[in-house]
């Protein structure tokens, strides 16, 4: 489904929100609590696999899919609920999708065995597909114009805000009351969104109201991204080689389906079209390898420092806490290095230093200690991060001309959903990570060495692909007002922003919005 220019608020509305009234703060704190509602999930579920392990008897093929299940219906239906709320509104998009989260989340908390637990991930990233691109959506489309740049930072500051506390009171919950409450505690939060929703106004594109759903590509993704994921998980879990050769061929088969179908639609979910611009097909490929890399090493660090170091999930999930919060401090400055010097160079650099922070936790390992081992390596990759995630978006957002950057922003964003989807797949099987191989400490321990030296080699890969493609100067890239586009804000631990109205320089508010 494709995207156009700025949001059409109902004609109720058409003055916008101030920020400073009492609607605007009820604005604000729905979008922040419905984005923190899917970023709590996104970053907790690692640190907790562990004891859903114990718990639950599960294998690491079942770890994988407690973590893919989500990642699976969220990637495949993103572009799809951004879509919906553009034609239905997205402030009524927004509550179903916090309705459908919040119902999902009390089965995943009430779940007795992994399948029920894996069957209600799977429902609970369709709840993601629809907040996800809903929740800024909203902010760009509420408030009035001159207030617009302000609400845009203090959801990106709040919602960082969430993401750093995330970890911190996910395993407080997993130590205390018990995994469980990592999902029931979305119920009270769904609670306080769906009050306040009450003060936000509607809006809706209705430029879209001609156009199709495109729900046959949307199938075939998630029978694409399904199959191809059996096919890796079971090849590491009980199954045998033939029992998961039948999905992965028609996971395939899904994918070349898929491609004929999006090139033939005239409203497809992914037009093809986009890919004839080398620059963004390369910012693409460096996001499936930059963000396979993070979704690989945050998948097993948590586990690694649980069961090799003796970590509680409270001092598991706050260890991992300095990549925000440099990712809070630095990617402002990030942003404003690469608006000068052009993009090449922080998006050859953050890789190398990201690299450097992944190989320096092959020193984590039996007797080592959170100062002098877990720290250095955990500060130096989120270094590495701050660097090139603004950069990047920038150079996808200077890829296409203005009207698409929406959607090349969400295409961009579920690149990397689907990058780490794959890599949670696929690592256990290429570090001979099987059956409950990861509760055994010496088996685990040698599995994280292969995985880093894995995921240190895909961020090298990507700084050579910034080397061979990316333009080494702003006033190459291509942008209707001629300067570069520039993001101020990024806490994109888990996918990079999917909004484009959050980068850009001045003049940039309110020309794009949310795919």
């Amino acid at each position: 489904m494709t995207t156009s220019s700025s949001p059409v608020p109902s004609s109720a509305d058409n003055a916008g929100v101030a920020l400073a009234s009492p609607r605007g703060r009820w604005v604000l704190a729905c979008a922040v609590l419905a984005s923190g509602m899917a970023m709590l999930d996104g970053t907790v579920v690692n640190v907790a696999l562990p004891t859903l392990g114990r718990d639950l008897d599960a294998s690491i093929s079942s770890l994988q899919w407690v973590v893919n299940a989500y990642m699976l219906t969220l990637s495949a239906l993103l572009l799809l609920g951004g879509a919906l709320g553009d034609r239905i509104g997205r402030r009524r998009t927004l509550v179903i999708g916090v309705v459908w989260f919040a119902l999902a989340s009390a089965l995943c908390g009430l779940a007795q065995d992994a399948g029920t637990l894996i069957a209600a991930r799977a429902l609970q990233g369709v709840g993601g597909a629809l907040l996800t691109p809903g929740s800024l959506a909203l902010v760009r489309s509420s408030f009035r114009s001159e207030d617009q740049a302000k609400a845009v930072g203090a959801w990106s500051g709040l919602g960082g805000v969430a993401g750093a506390v995330g970890p911190f009171l996910g395993g407080w919950l997993i130590d205390g009351p018990g995994w469980r409450w990592i999902f029931l505690i979305n119920i009270p939060l769904a609670a306080v969104v769906l009050l306040a929703a009450r003060h936000v106004p509607e809006s809706r594109d209705e430029r879209t109201a001609t156009q199709r759903f495109d729900v046959l590509g949307a199938v075939l993704a998630a029978l694409f991204l399904a199959g191809v994921s059996f096919a890796l998980i079971g090849a590491s879990g009980d199954s045998s080689a033939a029992a998961g050769l039948l999905p992965g061929l028609g996971g395939l088969l899904a994918g070349a389906a898929f491609l004929a179908v999006e090139r033939r639609r005239r409203d497809p979910m992914l037009p093809l079209g986009l890919f004839r611009s080398g620059l963004f097909s390369a910012a693409n490929v460096m996001t499936l390898c930059l963000y396979a890399a993070i979704g690989g090493i945050l998948f097993l660090l948590p586990v690694q420092l649980q069961t090799t170091l003796g970590y509680d999930a409270l001092q598991a999930g706050t260890a991992t806490l300095p990549i925000t919060v440099l990712m809070l401090l630095l990617s402002a400055s990030a942003g404003d290095l690469a608006r000068r010097v052009g993009p090449r160079l922080p998006l050859t650099l953050g890789p190398l230093i990201a690299a450097a922070g992944v190989l320096l936790m092959l020193r984590i390992g039996p007797g080592s200690s959170y100062a002098a081992d877990v720290l250095p390596a955990v500060v130096v990759l989120g270094v590495g991060m701050s660097v090139f995630v603004a950069p990047l978006t920038a150079t996808v957002l200077a890829s296409v001309d203005a009207s698409r950057a929406g959607l090349a922003s969400g295409v961009n964003n579920t690149a990397a959903r689907i990058a780490q989807l794959l890599v949670v797949a696929a690592l256990p099987l290429a570090v001979g990570l099987t059956g409950t191989a990861y509760a055994d400490p010496d088996a685990l321990d040698t599995a994280f060495g292969k995985a880093a030296w894995g995921c240190a080699g895909l961020f090298v890969l990507a700084a050579l692909a910034a080397v061979v493609f990316i333009r080494p100067r702003p006033d190459d890239w291509h942008t209707e007002s001629g300067n570069a586009p520039h993001c101020k804000a990024n806490v994109a631990v888990s996918a990079p922003p999917l909004e484009p109205g959050v980068c850009g320089g001045e003049g940039d508010e309110g020309g794009r919005r949310a795919v």
